[in-house]
């Protein structure tokens, strides 16, 4: 039992700026988990580490609270390496798709347990269940079970797994605290630790659709989480990728799930093919497999064949039509040039107003929702040409949808193209 503080004491302390001993940190995790300390406590205490900040003893602290807050999984038993990938969050950010199955015809496992997306970003779960039947909740039995026939998972988190970060995260939502380095890192480490992976890659997000809109402060966000990685023995790096322009060609779930596949068969677009091999070889590095070159899985047909089998393992139908919306608006190009700017936060909110995302965690979404485009920055665009599709199941969501793209695109003479992945760090 950890020793006895008050949440006063506690929350006073960080907001002197002082640092938090390792004592008061496990009881506030603790105690805060139990019900023994107030939302309201909590509050002020993460509103105090967002302004103050902590150091990088308190945020190791802090997160080991947070695992020991649930239980903790191990894949030692499993006749392969584990490797796992987190993604901060983008729009068209379908990576986790292609990518766990094509890792796993590499010969690594990946265990990828995965959340269902809240504003402007999309959830991996909410893409998969536009599969008809796909399940996203497993036993630890049935995940284990499909990491050794299949190889790739991706399912829903247990509620074991860092209690203490599910109510966290509810709080921060609506008490103006996710900005939090400190807490956003702890977050995703606590989970991604307890998970038990022996290799990790974060793909940090940096740009206009990202968390992060610089890369300085993504920087230290991906610096802290990938220290926090090696402090507690797993194998880690980050990646800070661009978001300034949306991913791939599609921002909705069924959507980016048919331009999954189309990857997965060895076509798709461009930067997604790049991100999914970038991300897929420092995760076979990272678990020791770095003599298979995954370029070559998604070209002979063994990736597609492994998320197929990791469809069916859920009991989804891989063959399966998917969702269509019911109605769909056409954008035309006003000018003819080059497309110069596609922002991807504009696209994000499109979506989400088309009815692909959520505004609350109890919020439904529509399978067939969404947003595709139809040329990508360097692309020649033809005036009267179609620019945008934009897909729903209720039409009154077009006009709002249509405002959020005002302004997020620019048509002119020339394209200076900027790179993708921007630093590696690790």
């Amino acid at each position: 039992m950890p020793t006895q503080h008050d949440a006063v004491e506690v929350i006073l302390a960080k907001r002197d700026r002082q640092e938090l001993t390792d004592s008061q940190i496990d009881w506030v995790i603790d105690a805060y988990t139990r019900g023994a300390v107030a939302d309201e406590q909590m509050a002020a205490l993460a509103m105090a580490i967002l302004l103050n900040g902590m150091d990088r003893r308190e945020i190791a602290r802090w997160t080991a609270a947070m695992i020991a807050s649930g239980e903790r999984m191990d894949f030692s038993t499993l006749s392969r390496p584990t490797a796992d990938k987190h993604s901060t969050g983008g729009v068209g950010d379908k990576i986790t798709l292609p990518l766990a199955p094509l890792v796993a015809a590499c010969g690594v496992a990946v265990p990828q347990l995965s959340g269902r997306g809240l504003g402007h970003t999309g959830g991996t779960l909410d893409k998969l269940e536009s599969i008809p039947g796909w399940r996203a909740a497993l036993s630890n039995e049935e995940m284990f079970a499909q990491l050794e026939s299949v190889g790739a998972v991706i399912c829903a988190a247990g509620d074991g797994l860092a209690p203490a970060d599910k109510k966290l995260y509810a709080l921060r939502d609506v008490t103006g605290t996710v900005e939090a380095i400190p807490l956003i890192a702890s977050s995703i480490m606590s989970k991604k630790i307890a998970e038990g992976t022996g290799a990790l890659v974060l793909d940090v997000k940096v740009g206009t659709g990202a968390f992060m809109k610089s890369v300085e402060t993504a920087r230290e966000l991906a610096e802290t989480m990938v220290a926090l990685g090696k402090d507690a023995g797993v194998n880690t790096v980050a990646l800070l990728t661009d978001m300034s322009t949306p991913l791939g060609l599609t921002a909705g779930n069924a959507i980016e799930v048919q331009e999954s596949v189309d990857v997965l068969a060895g076509g798709g677009p461009a930067d997604v093919v790049e991100l999914t091999l970038a991300l897929a070889r420092e995760m076979l590095a990272g678990a020791g497999r770095d003599d298979v070159d995954p370029a070559e899985k998604l070209a002979d047909g063994s990736a597609i064949d492994v998320w197929k089998q990791m469809i069916r393992a859920q009991d989804g139908d891989p063959d399966a039509a998917l969702p269509v919306a019911r109605e769909s608006h056409v954008v035309t190009a006003p000018t003819s040039g080059v497309l110069t700017r596609l922002d991807a936060m504009a696209v994000g909110l499109a979506a989400w107003r088309l009815g692909a995302g959520r505004a609350r965690k109890e919020d439904p979404v529509q399978a067939g929702a969404g947003v595709v485009w139809h040329a990508r920055p360097g692309d020649e665009v033809t005036a009267g040409a179609p620019l945008f599709t934009l897909l729903t199941d209720d039409e009154h969501r077009f006009e709002r949808a249509l405002a959020s793209l005002e302004g997020g695109y620019d048509i002119g003479t020339s394209y200076e193209p900027a790179p993708l992945v921007i630093d590696r760090i690790g």
